[in-house]
């Protein structure tokens, strides 16, 4: 079995995947940057039981991370646990993409994993669309990762709204029917909903222009796609698993012998 964790700024994603690439199961944690090493091992071996899997199948392990603290506690409980160093996705590491980065230590691990994964399971051109904390689009030649733009993300459009906004509550993400907000909530979240959708269309056709090809694919990964891409005039497909998958198979990349 392959473990591959995803360390995002909110949430912290543990896919377990068969040796032949089936995900077994797929489960998210917190992210807490001031997390100890014994946290760790008592999370993970909870997440395990709770799946009834077994850690000591785990013959080897893959992490991408945007939290530098607590890289090297995953790092070091995933060699606890299962006696083995994990791979860290970061620079040096075999991608079979030509990463046209002017500093690639810049680059996102989630992006880098999110890419591989789409350049292995779609075809392309493709535009890639991760909303997380921040929104990444990135766009794909056919084997080159040719780069991307970065927007904040919905959660924090609406957080800056409530924060800054005196008379505007502080609400969460979710589906509305219609532009045409009656109260205030549905107003805040109509906004963000119809004006995220357009941005979307705006930037992948930009990324289009730029590169000079129109994309064979968009493909998606991240929260809020339900409610969102079904507004945005653009067809974009939305894979859930599109980063663990990419993690997977860079393990498999760099193991394989």
């Amino acid at each position: 079995m392959i473990l591959a964790i995803d360390i995002g700024n909110i949430r912290t994603t543990i896919a377990l995947f068969s040796t032949d690439g089936e995900l077994s199961f797929q489960s998210e944690l917190g992210t807490d940057p001031k997390m100890t090493d014994d946290r760790c091992a008592i999370d993970l071996m909870g997440v395990f039981h709770l799946y009834r899997a077994e850690l000591d199948r785990v013959k080897g392990a893959v992490i991408s991370s945007v939290v530098p603290p607590i890289t090297g506690t995953y790092a070091r409980t995933l060699r606890r646990l299962t006696g083995k160093a994990p791979l860290v996705v970061g620079p040096g590491l075999k991608t079979g993409l030509n990463i046209k980065a002017e500093i690639h230590d810049q680059l996102g691990s989630d992006i880098v994993a999110s890419a591989v994964a789409a350049c292995a399971l779609y075809p392309t051109p493709a535009v890639i669309v991760n909303s997380r904390t921040a929104v990444t689009f990135s766009y794909l030649s056919a084997n080159a990762f040719e780069g991307c733009a970065i927007m904040p993300g919905m959660d924090i459009a609406l957080a800056a709204l409530s924060q800054n906004g005196a008379q505007l509550p502080q609400i969460s993400m979710a589906q509305v029917d219609t532009p045409l907000g009656r109260n205030t909530v549905d107003s805040m979240r109509a906004g963000v909903l119809y004006g995220y959708s357009g941005a979307f269309d705006r930037v992948i056709e930009s990324l289009e222009e730029a590169a000079g090809a129109p994309a064979a694919t968009v493909v998606a990964t991240g929260g809020h796609a339900p409610a969102l891409y079904r507004l945005c005039r653009r067809e974009i497909r939305y894979d859930h698993d599109l980063l663990v998958k990419g993690l997977y198979l860079l393990y498999r990349k760099n193991t394989r012998r």
